[in-house]
């Protein structure tokens, strides 16, 4: 997404430190960017011992398979709901992925492959629920010292290892309720989904009966006949009950920035426009001209050896008649633009009334500019 265009700017401006060099990079912060895909790093940056992306919408853990010096990865507060492509993280010591929605328990299983993992966080994930959670943990990673916060203790990883094929038992028939109703959650937000698109029907064709009062609830709050203002429409939203899960969690994100360039464009729209100063210290009156963009369709250009000629809307560009012998054409040096210079035929005493988005003519010779702007 767009995130990604941004990518590059985002982990430079993080290595001003390192004299903005993306490649030797050994740290990055990358949290609270709404980041949806990891993606680019494990190319850019191989000597990353630390990589921070906590607070983001990453649904997979993945493209880090190449950061052979990766420490320590903060995933926390994200979309991820299995353990997985960590195996090419040799040096990989601490894994942070509180508060996501892990419920695949099994997939931990994925970092025996890690063997210098010493730190796991799961705190806040599904599989946290599962009856024997943490035996089950203890009892797969051999390796690991610390969960959760808690030190693994010489004799609960004894514990752990008796009985043990009996909490697998248990774990996978609490894996499997779960992802059963993980598989009924992704259908009814693309129920939702769906719905949400084709109209602002209660009932949609092909919808279950027990879709949930918050997806309702939004129909009628989208509807165009809505009685409800903006701020009531807001109560609703956060009031309404829905499920914590990431579906939930990227509707209130896609909510929240709706909301934020709404309020973005209603700034712009009453930001007051700069004053301008039409009449200088010394009482002289400014002539005030605005750039505007004209179609070049309606513009004609004849250049020749020794003069161009410029025709727009059928009227000559110039006021008045100019000296060709005498004129000049260079390059202006602050700005870039051609500047054709042409002296006029005779002296104008009196004020010439033209509206130019150049630049005002001065009484003896003719200036433009041949740039993005044009007069009319």
């Amino acid at each position: 997404r767009g995130w990604m265009l941004q990518l590059p700017d985002m982990v430079r401006r993080r290595a001003e430190h390192n004299e903005c060099e993306i490649f030797s990079l050994e740290e990055v912060s990358l949290h609270q960017q709404d980041i949806e895909r990891i993606e680019h790093l494990d190319r850019w940056c191989r000597d990353l011992k630390i990589l921070y992306l906590q607070n983001n919408l990453v649904p997979r853990i993945e493209n880090v398979g190449r950061l052979k010096k990766l420490e320590y990865l903060n995933l926390a507060l994200n979309n991820i709901e299995v353990i997985e492509n960590l195996e090419g993280c040799e040096s990989l010591q601490k894994l942070d992925l509180t508060v996501n929605f892990v419920g695949r328990l099994s997939s931990v299983e994925s970092l025996k492959h890690n063997i210098h993992l010493r730190e796991l966080f799961l705190v806040g994930n599904p599989c946290t629920e599962f009856e024997g959670y943490r035996q089950y943990v203890v009892a797969s990673l051999p390796q690991l010292k610390w969960l959760d916060g808690t030190e693994i203790s010489r004799s609960e990883r004894i514990r752990a290892a008796q009985g043990l094929e009996e909490v697998k038992r248990r774990v996978s028939e609490q894996e499997r309720e779960y992802l059963k109703r993980r598989a009924e959650e992704k259908e009814e937000a693309q129920r939702k989904a769906a719905g949400e698109e084709t109209g602002n029907n209660e009932k949609k064709e092909g919808f279950d009966s027990d879709i949930s009062s918050r997806s309702l609830d939004l129909f009628h709050l989208c509807s165009p006949g809505s009685e409800l203002d903006e701020e009531q429409q807001e109560k609703e939203f956060w009031n309404t009950p829905c499920s914590f899960t990431p579906e939930s969690r990227l509707e209130a994100h896609r909510h929240l920035e709706e909301k934020r360039r709404a309020k973005e464009k209603e700034k712009e729209k009453k930001k007051p426009k700069a004053s301008r100063t039409l009449i200088t210290a010394d009482g002289r009156v400014m002539n005030v001209n605005e750039a505007k963009h004209m179609d070049t369709s309606l513009i004609d250009v004849d250049v020749q050896p020794t003069y161009a000629r410029v025709t727009v809307k059928g009227k000559m560009v110039l006021p008045a008649e100019v000296k060709p012998d005498s004129s000049t054409a260079q390059r202006s040096q602050t700005t870039g633009h051609l500047v054709l210079t042409m002296p006029r035929v005779r002296t104008v005493t009196h004020p010439i009334k033209h509206r130019c988005s150049c630049q005002t003519f001065p009484s003896q010779s003719t200036s433009f500019f041949m740039s993005g702007y044009l007069c009319e």
